[in-house]
């Protein structure tokens, strides 16, 4: 790691009981692939999903740095929906990331923005998630199904797998937009998505709407909405991770061949396939063109966020009272 040395304490420390995976090895294992990490996660604000007594118990998200930290560590000052800041860890460096792995962070989640400029997103993401019923094969078609629509947007995404069923598509974006307007255009691209393949894809913010199809997650892009970064583990018995492929890979891919002890070798044959993923920044005015030109306008945001201008009424469906007279009063 460079200059650094990051002492291991209590390496032997199961985190991953079903595998007998310890601490140890979920530090050598972000070394392993520290080049890839680094790149996902590089100058960005980043929460820490801790398991410090393994991942059978209850999780530590970390939004905060605490206040004593080594001084090579690295902040950067965030705002939260409701206005209140906070230092955020930055990640800077390989060390930094197995320093929090000694912390016991099994998932790094970092945010869309680049410290430089933490009002404008660099990332559009896209997160491609099955509902119940629903296998990894579903998912993979709605991602191919995403790429046509980039593609026709002048966009380019790059895959990876979640960890879990689901799909991740990363595009960089110019640092123009601020999160309201990155969200609209993921908006749009979700809508186009659907309006291709109903039967597959939704954009229903509520449970009891989306049956049995692959839910893209328009509020990824909303303001501290995180997602786990490239390479992360996840905290599952068998220690997945979420991996980066190629979109050839992708095709006869297998989210269960990555993980803890598998990547680390993939990664020394093949490096990152998304090395270059920072090459071209791209412009999303073609996708709020659309969302522009769409009269539905705009989606509910989560429950812990302020009402916003234009949002529609945040009401699950069957709970909403009918109106009562020929007009919705609402």
């Amino acid at each position: 790691m460079g200059e650094r040395t990051v002492k291991v304490t209590n390496p032997d420390k199961v985190y991953f009981p079903e595998i007998g995976g310890t601490k140890r090895e979920l530090v050598e294992y972000y070394v392993s692939v520290g080049d890839g990490a680094l790149r996902a996660l590089r100058d960005r604000p980043t929460n820490l999903k801790r398991h410090p007594d393994g991942i059978h118990t209850e999780a530590i998200y970390q939004k905060r740095m605490p206040p004593r930290h080594p001084d090579w560590l690295r902040t950067v000052t965030v705002t939260f929906p409701s206005g209140r800041k906070a230092d955020s860890l930055r990640v800077t460096e390989v060390a930094a990331i197995a320093y929090c792995a000694n912390l016991g962070t099994i998932d790094f989640h970092p945010w869309q923005v680049r410290a430089s400029d933490v009002e404008h997103p660099d990332e559009l993401r896209v997160d491609l998630d099955p509902q119940p019923g629903l296998e990894f094969d579903a998912a993979r078609k709605a991602a191919f199904l995403t790429r046509e629509v980039l593609a026709e947007a002048g966009l380019t995404g790059f895959v990876k797998t979640s960890g879990n069923r689901g799909l991740h598509i990363a595009v960089r974006i110019e640092p123009r937009w601020d999160f309201v307007q990155v969200r609209h255009a993921g908006i749009a691209l979700a809508r186009a998505v659907e309006e291709r393949a109903p039967h597959l894809v939704t954009t229903a913010w509520w449970k009891e709407e989306r049956g049995e199809r692959v839910f893209i997650d328009f509020n990824q892009n909303a303001r501290d909405r995180t997602i786990a970064s490239a390479y992360s583990v996840r905290a599952r018995p068998t220690a997945p991770v979420s991996t980066p492929l190629t979109w050839e890979e992708l095709e006869d891919a297998d989210p269960a061949d990555f993980d803890i002890r598998t990547v680390p070798a993939r990664f020394a044959k093949l490096g990152d396939v998304h090395a270059a993923i920072d090459d071209e920044a791209y412009s999303i005015e073609t996708l709020l063109d659309w969302y522009a030109s769409d009269d539905r306008g705009d989606l509910p945001y989560p429950p812990n966020y302020p009402k916003m201008p234009g949002e529609p009424k945040r009401v699950q469906p069957s709970k909403a009272r009918p109106s009562t007279s020929g007009n919705d009063q609402n």
